[in-house]
């Protein structure tokens, strides 16, 4: 019954991670917190194999639409979300040694801090002056702190992916979901690279695994296409119901903890 609803989740989550560019985990995360009853770190390695599906699917469905990845400032975004990812990875693991449940405590309160913020930035984004960062290194840096606390957090970036690119690149909402998804890829990449080479791979059912990339996958494919389809108006509407229904999801894990 778990896997059954972990498929469900986790190809909703990626559906809806496809069209706003938030990739999945940032819902996956917190839902299986409360449900499966899995290690932190068990519950972070399976979401971001799925993430990792879902952007990898992504991209590849990407190939021929007109919404572009922008190859100069993306590329730095994502070479420092690569590092980052590596960076946020091994944080997490030191946090995992010494902290035990204190890890699951301080990733709630983080996710609940930054969709918050997430969401008072984005109700009120239309009053706020963005900027248009053009410098490489500038970017890479960016980039950096965004893998840093999406590998810490286990979500695959999500929501602060999506505010940083409005702010510091004044993309609009399809472009930014697409350059965000493309972040999340190197960054969750050098993740799993990372943890497959250290061989700190937290114990898990390869039956699990696999139903949840399929979803991931699956969830990809669906995403690229409903975005295709939806209004910009549509896809900032979603953005919003999902800030807050994480934002919930994440007090009650707290709350579960404490």
């Amino acid at each position: 019954m778990q896997i059954i609803f972990s498929f469900v989740i986790c190809l909703l989550a990626t559906t809806i991670g496809g069209i706003s560019g938030v990739g999945g985990g940032v819902i996956i995360k917190p839902v299986l917190d409360a449900t499966s009853g899995l290690a932190v770190s068990t519950v972070s390695f399976l979401s971001s194999c799925t993430v990792l599906a879902m952007s990898i699917t992504t991209m590849l469905r990407n190939r021929n639409s007109t919404v572009k990845v922008e190859t100069g400032r993306g590329t730095a975004l994502a070479l420092g979300g690569a590092v980052g990812g590596i960076i946020g990875k091994l944080l997490f693991d030191l946090a995992v040694a010494t902290g035990g449940t204190l890890v699951s405590v301080l990733q709630q309160v983080l996710m609940i801090v930054l969709t918050l913020g997430v969401l008072v930035y984005t109700c009120n984004r239309h009053r706020i002056r963005t900027k248009n960062v053009q410098n490489f290194l500038f970017c890479t840096l960016i980039g950096l702190i965004m893998g840093i606390i999406s590998s810490f957090l286990g979500i695959g970036g999500g929501p602060i992916n999506l505010v940083v690119l409005f702010y510091f690149f004044s993309m609009d909402t399809k472009t930014a979901a697409l350059n965000s998804l493309y972040v999340i890829l190197f960054s969750q990449c050098a993740s799993l690279l990372n943890t497959l080479t250290t061989g700190k791979v937290p114990p898990f059912q390869w039956s699990m695994m696999l139903v949840m990339v399929i979803g991931g996958i699956v969830g990809g494919l669906l995403g690229r296409s409903f975005s295709r389809r939806m209004s910009t108006k549509r896809i900032d509407q979603l953005f919003i119901v999902l800030l807050i229904v994480i934002t919930l999801i994440s007090c009650y894990n707290l709350l579960c903890v404490l």
